[in-house]
């Protein structure tokens, strides 16, 4: 069996959706479903169970992992970098996955969790995946120090030479349409677009940064699982690695190319950034996967272009999700 936490949501549907294509059905996928629409991610999936995660924390706090769990892809949490209270985040993103660590390494199953590229904060430290540098890390919000405090807890327990911890750069894709206001540009470009016939971008408050020209490295999901993936295939590769595609692009770009793939004129206007947003802002982001290609993964990342493509027109323009077909 495999267990997904998060296995609902975005990134974890698509490790399922991605096991099911290998033929893979034994999953239990741990979520909580709560009010929104994530269920609707589950219905192309194959499994075995779900549980809630309540009650999955509920009865692991008492008792064991399976002992026939090959491995469990823990990417269930808060991933909300606007969330303001601490207490919950510490409970949900630090508390559970120490639990399920514990658990999982225990029972001698792989367990493989979500970092995150928030942890680097405004990138003052660079964006190199050096588990001795985890501490020096500054992240400006409390989710990207949620995560933080689990990378430096593995680390003080010797655990990151038995497990993998995936720093996520900006995954966009299928099945990220329930996350509301932290849904990727893309569904929100495709929305204003439909909509308004323009797109709205941030001005820049750097000079060394024109409006629309803060850049990211921006992950296509079906990439994304791929190198999730890698580390089920090589258990062997332990500790902290970056996901992205070692490339930045600017807003500007991913706009152009989603009125692109929509057959339309580009337009776009700038408005001004939030407040509560300028002093934490990153304006700079790039994912450097060197310790990534070192350990063996070396296929190449989908073009901005072509993945936009991809992702509009034969899911937003279709409201298709993943699946196995």
């Amino acid at each position: 069996m495999i267990i997904v936490t998060g296995g609902a949501g975005f990134i974890g549907s698509a490790i399922v959706a991605a096991l099911n294509k290998r033929g893979i059905t034994d999953i239990l996928i741990v979520d909580e479903l709560g009010t929104d629409e994530k269920w609707k991610n589950l219905r192309k999936l194959s499994y075995t169970d779900y549980v809630e995660a309540e009650q999955f924390y509920e009865e692991l706090s008492v008792g064991k992992i399976e002992d026939d769990v090959q491995a469990v892809f823990h990417m269930g949490a808060c991933s909300d970098t606007t969330e303001k209270n601490c207490s919950f985040l510490v409970n949900n993103n630090f508390e559970c996955t120490k639990l399920l660590a514990n658990r999982t390494v225990e029972n001698g199953s792989r367990f493989i969790y979500a970092s995150s590229a928030a942890t680097y904060g405004d990138g003052e430290k660079g964006f190199v995946d050096d588990e001795k540098n985890i501490g020096d890390l500054i992240p400006l919000n409390m989710y990207g120090y949620s995560k933080q405090m689990f990378d430096l807890w593995a680390k003080n327990l010797g655990l990151l030479d038995r497990i993998a911890g995936l720093k996520f750069f900006n995954v966009y894709g299928p099945n990220e349409y329930h996350k509301g206001k932290m849904k990727s540009f893309v569904v929100k470009a495709f929305e204003q677009i439909n909509e308004l016939g323009y797109v709205n971008l941030f001005k820049s408050y750097k000079t060394e940064y024109a409006d629309g020209a803060q850049e990211r490295d921006f992950l296509y999901i079906k990439d994304c699982v791929d190198m999730t993936l890698f580390f089920m295939d090589n258990p062997e590769v332990n500790g902290i690695y970056n996901l992205g595609t070692s490339t930045a692009r600017n807003w500007n770009d991913l706009a152009k190319a989603t009125f692109t793939a929509m057959g339309k004129e580009t337009k776009i206007e700038y408005i001004p950034m939030p407040e509560e947003l300028q002093g934490k802002y990153q304006y700079y982001t790039c994912a450097d996967i060197t310790k990534l290609r070192n350990a063996g993964y070396d296929k190449e990342t989908t073009s901005l272009e072509n993945a936009i493509k991809d992702y509009v027109q034969n899911y937003l323009q279709k409201d298709e999700y993943l699946g196995a077909d």
